[in-house]
């Protein structure tokens, strides 16, 4: 297995088996988690895809 890197996503399974991420800062600290679980790894990928794909979105803040 290779050496862990950080930051980076971890992907588990939960006590029902589904799947879902972790994302770990570049201390090592857990810093967010899916929102939901997944029955598909593949599902599971799909959503880290889609938060990394998310870096340039707009910020709001409410006035």
């Amino acid at each position: 297995m290779a050496e862990v890197r950080y930051p980076c996503y971890w992907e588990r399974k939960d006590n029902s088996g589904q799947w879902y991420w972790i994302y770990y800062a570049a201390n090592g600290k857990a810093i967010a988690r899916s929102s939901e679980s997944y029955v598909n790894r593949s599902d599971c990928e799909h959503s880290i895809t889609l938060v990394k794909r998310s870096g340039s979105d707009p910020i709001f803040y409410p006035e």
